[in-house]
């Protein structure tokens, strides 16, 4: 089983649009933020200093509508096996009630931060994501 990681969200008032709810731009904000929190918690440090994340694709299902001062949990984990420099993250925003927000699927490439070109996702980068030990 994949490892899911979380993170709890609060709607603030500069997060909320002219309908009063919380702006799709904010969403996408609190997506990439949730992302780079998981990677920062899994990733060794050698592995921060040497390798970036960048999004390439966004899939995002705005469901119900969060408002000023209202809580969320984000959950995140990765789908299936990286291809090539990609792997696909997968997103849900929970509300109070235990219903579901926004779903959401990014795709993100991996970047050498020394060559600034994408790599193949090396395997011990992967693996934790995937519930799984790092080979030699």
């Amino acid at each position: 089983m994949k490892p899911v990681f979380e993170a709890l969200i609060r709607a603030r008032s500069e997060d909320i649009d002219e309908l009063g709810h919380v702006n799709n731009a904010t969403w996408v904000q609190w997506i990439q933020k949730v992302a780079t929190t998981h990677w920062e918690s899994v990733a060794t440090q050698a592995q921060q200093q040497d390798y970036i994340w960048v999004v390439t694709r966004h899939e995002i299902d705005y469901l119900r509508p969060l408002r000023d001062g209202e809580e969320a949990t984000a959950r995140t984990w990765v789908g299936d096996a990286p291809r090539g420099a990609r792997f696909d993250r997968l997103m849900e925003f929970i509300g109070a009630d235990g219903r579901p927000l926004v779903n959401a699927r990014t795709s993100w490439a991996i970047i050498d931060r020394a060559s600034g070109r994408p790599i193949r996702v090396p395997r011990d980068v992967a693996a934790p994501f995937l519930g799984e030990t790092a080979r030699d």
